[in-house]
């Protein structure tokens, strides 16, 4: 009931952990937009969504490009007065993880969606929130933020870092408005962006590994709580401990995209 008839945009809205979170915002009464770069996963949500009688739409947009992003926000503050709750999840990895070796195209692609897009998306939307002396502001972050390695790959580790302090330095300047600010930090997840890894994994690896929905369990327990109290950070990991020396090698091995 505390998030009823709020407003959300969930970015990269179409799968994995965005695709669970804006299924369960919908579910708890919110009405939800999901963005992306590909209209098919998107509108795909939106049908899971109203098919239950929730309320979404979807919107397409590019994170790396700042006109894009200034575009969709313009539209939800015409359209809406901007949104209550914003959810920045879109993001990538890189397929050349090694320092030695990874390019400039790779490293600015993945800090763009990870880092830019983000700051660029929240500084277009957060206005209305302090007009309102209300909102949420939670970024999807990585445990390679808090525990940097060559699995998640340098641009990858140095991308949801840069997103942590991000996060730091914005709840600091907000939280004065009534704003809260929250990052997650979840470890391995079965969703499609371990399919850039230099070894994706397999499904014994995969059953080993958490669910999207697992981690939109914990953004609904942060965003369900009474306003009053924020849940700054929150790190999840699975419980099954695997072994991850095969999937480093290759990580270390991989030289280009192409192989």
């Amino acid at each position: 009931m505390a998030l009823r008839d709020k407003t959300a945009l969930v970015t990269g809205g179409g799968t994995g952990i965005g695709e669970a979170i804006a299924i369960d915002l919908a579910a708890a009464g919110v009405d939800v937009t999901v963005c992306g770069r590909r209209i098919a996963p998107l509108a795909d949500t939106v049908a899971t969504i109203t098919a239950a009688g929730g309320k979404a739409r979807a919107m397409v947009a590019d994170m790396t490009d700042p006109e894009a992003i200034d575009e969709l926000a313009a539209t939800l503050i015409r359209d809406q007065g901007g949104v209550d709750i914003l959810v920045n999840n879109a993001g990538f990895s890189s397929k050349v993880r090694s320092a030695r070796y990874i390019g400039a195209d790779e490293w600015r692609s993945v800090m763009d969606v990870n880092t830019m897009g983000p700051a660029m998306l929240t500084r277009a939307l957060i206005e209305p929130m302090i007009e309102k002396g209300e909102g949420d502001v939670m970024m999807i972050s990585s445990m390679a933020a808090l525990r940097p390695g060559v699995m998640a790959g340098v641009v990858y580790s140095s991308a949801k870092t840069a997103c942590k302090a991000y996060m730091e330095v914005l709840a600091q300047e907000v939280k004065r408005y009534g704003i809260r600010c929250t990052t997650i930090y979840p470890g391995e997840v079965d969703t499609p962006i371990l399919e850039n890894r230099a070894l994706p994994p397999d499904e014994t690896a995969r059953a080993l590994m958490m669910q999207s929905e697992d981690i939109s369990a914990a953004a609904m327990m942060a965003l369900a709580l009474p306003h009053r109290a924020t849940v700054s950070e929150i790190a999840i990991t699975a419980t099954a401990p695997r072994d991850m020396s095969a999937d480093t090698k290759a990580a270390l091995e991989k030289k280009t995209p192409e192989g």
